[in-house]
């Protein structure tokens, strides 16, 4: 939960590093929320808690994203490879997955520091 309430604080950096764990927790807690506004929407017969969850979580996902694309030693702007149908989804999935063990110009290891 603490990177999840993490990435928030950092809505809108886009600089630095993220590792594996902070996004695919970030990730995690993200769907387990959004399932949860679903729910709420299908109870109550609305759309609505899914949508302003959805639209207000909207730069914190690209945010950390951009930041884990940066500890793989890629740029942010390689998020918009999804836009391409099928491969461009694929290829976005296997760059979130790599790790980075060295320095890189978007900053330090962040294993290297204690978290």
């Amino acid at each position: 939960m603490n990177y999840f309430i993490d990435a928030l604080k950092r809505y809108a950096d886009f600089t630095g590093r993220a590792r594996r764990k902070e996004y695919w927790m970030f990730f995690l807690f993200y769907i387990i929320f959004y399932t949860g506004a679903v729910i709420i929407d299908a109870v109550l017969g609305t759309g609505l808690f899914a949508l302003i969850f959805a639209l207000g979580l909207f730069v914190p996902s690209i945010a950390i994203a951009a930041r884990r694309l940066h500890d793989t030693g890629r740029s942010g702007w390689w998020q918009l490879i999804a836009l391409l149908p099928i491969i461009g989804a694929i290829v976005l999935l296997v760059f979130l997955v790599f790790d980075s063990t060295e320095d890189n110009q978007y900053g330090p290891n962040p294993k290297g520091v204690s978290a």
